[in-house]
């Protein structure tokens, strides 16, 4: 049965969301506020953690951050009522994987819920796939960069891994979404744009000297995809 923690200070959505969780299937650990969130991660095994932001005592994209460092494995989902793209944007910096904006929709929360935890590794010893100097192993859910690990969290790894399917291929925003979070998402895309963007910066840190780096294209108006970097030197 997954594990989760619930962070919440308003009494009615907490009991609501507690309850809506519990009903379908899920262990439920309710906190109101940062301080109890945290010393609840230290003790206990997480699947996935939903956060609010606007917790009482501690600012909520902090205690993302010490989420994210006691739970590395977990899927952590912020609550916000900011909607303001810049504010989703810190949270997801922070160490999130996904966001809901409140008034949350039960059926787009249990659907997020659903998807996150049905990630894991494609079935089958699948063969590494090499592109330039960065190898992704799918099966073992590692990447390299010229033989040093590139540290991607779950759904960063599985969206490089998706475009690494297909080097060279255009893969739509669309097909993104579906495959790598949920068929039937809800709601915005920006996250993806978030999780592309941490992969770019993680891929141009772990590279060394003469490291042929592939690139991640966007696709204006479509999609990403990512670009062999011998190839497109030949091209060039």
């Amino acid at each position: 049965m997954p594990n989760l923690l619930v962070v919440e200070d308003d009494a009615a959505i907490g009991s609501v969301l507690e309850s809506t969780l519990v009903l379908h299937g899920h262990q439920v650990s309710w906190t109101r506020d940062g301080r109890t969130a945290l010393q609840a991660a230290e003790s206990g095994d997480f699947d996935l953690v939903l956060l609010d932001l606007g917790l009482p005592d501690l600012d909520g994209v902090e205690v993302c951050r010490r989420l994210r460092a006691a739970l590395p494995a977990a899927v952590l989902v912020i609550l916000t009522a900011r909607q303001e793209e810049m504010d989703v944007v810190v949270g997801l910096d922070a160490g999130a994987d996904d966001y809901l904006t409140k008034p949350i929709r039960l059926g787009e929360l249990l659907a997020r819920v659903r998807a996150h935890l049905r990630r894991g590794a494609p079935a089958g010893a699948r063969p590494p796939v090499t592109i330039g100097g960065l190898t992704v192993d799918i099966a073992g859910r590692r990447a390299t960069l010229g033989g040093r690990e590139v540290v991607l969290r779950a759904k960063e790894f599985d969206l490089l891994a998706r475009l690494a399917e297909q080097p060279g291929v255009a893969v739509s925003r669309e097909t993104l979404m579906s495959e790598v979070w949920d068929a039937h998402w809800y709601g915005s895309t920006k996250t993806l744009d978030v999780h592309i963007a941490a992969v770019r910066r993680k891929l141009s840190a772990a590279a060394g000297p003469g490291d042929d780096v592939p690139r991640i294209a966007t696709l204006r108006g479509h999609g990403y995809r990512l670009e062999d970097p011998a190839r497109t030197a030949a091209e060039g």
